[in-house]
């Protein structure tokens, strides 16, 4: 079971997500109260790289942005792994030099079939994540995606469950999508703030659910 903490911005809650045991920590670089530059990121970026392994990996979130640009950051920070948010087709995701998460509204639009046809060659992505349908939104909001659709798609590819989640829900949403991780932003936030308590208590009650169900 994969956790992912995502919107990170400042060193505490980065730190306190890594010791607690997060796999992933999301970094994000598009328009967002939760976006960084490269010069926020990067102290983030070397106090993780500080950390004995294992250590958490860390993903660029990115919406709409050229595979240049992408791949510009990525190496500059060293980033693990790319996460497209937005509304990117599917042959940019042979230009980038990292693994891809690849967002899912679920929308049933033909972009996102696309994604997941080429999934069924074993091609990119590494990983999808699921999100909920709101429209003008590329995610962050709060909003729980549709677990039945998801649990459906977890039975097709490697599946990260977002929207809606925290530590009250977690463990509900894990048995009944028995995803391959979770995902997890504002539902580790006070007054809009990383919650230190928030994400230890969220990946607590992540693992419990996993082992609950084998989800290991």
């Amino acid at each position: 079971m994969l956790i992912k903490i995502c919107g990170l911005r400042t060193i505490e809650p980065t730190l306190a997500a890594a010791q607690a045991g997060a796999d992933l920590l999301g970094l994000v670089f598009a328009p967002s109260r939760r976006q960084v530059s490269v010069a926020e990121a990067a102290p983030l970026v070397a106090a993780i790289r500080a950390l004995p392994a294992p250590r958490p990996r860390l993903v660029g979130l990115f919406v709409n942005a050229s595979p240049t640009t992408i791949n510009a950051i990525v190496a500059e920070l060293a980033l693990d792994l790319v996460q497209l948010s937005g509304d990117e087709p599917l042959h940019e995701g042979a230009t980038l030099n990292r693994p891809i998460i690849r967002s899912l509204r679920m929308d049933g639009s033909p972009r996102e079939a696309a994604w997941l046809a080429q999934s069924q060659l074993g091609d990119h992505p590494l990983l999808f994540l699921a999100d909920a349908h709101v429209p003008g939104s590329y995610g962050g909001t709060g909003v729980q995606a549709d677990w039945n659709q998801a649990a459906h798609l977890a039975t097709q590819v490697p599946l990260l469950l977002a929207g809606g989640l925290h530590a009250q829900n977690v463990a509900s949403a894990i048995a009944t999508v028995q995803p391959s991780g979770v995902d997890v932003s504002s539902g580790v936030e006070s007054a809009g703030q990383k919650d230190c308590a928030k994400i230890r208590a969220f990946i607590a009650a992540a693992r419990e659910a996993a082992s609950a169900v084998s989800l290991t």
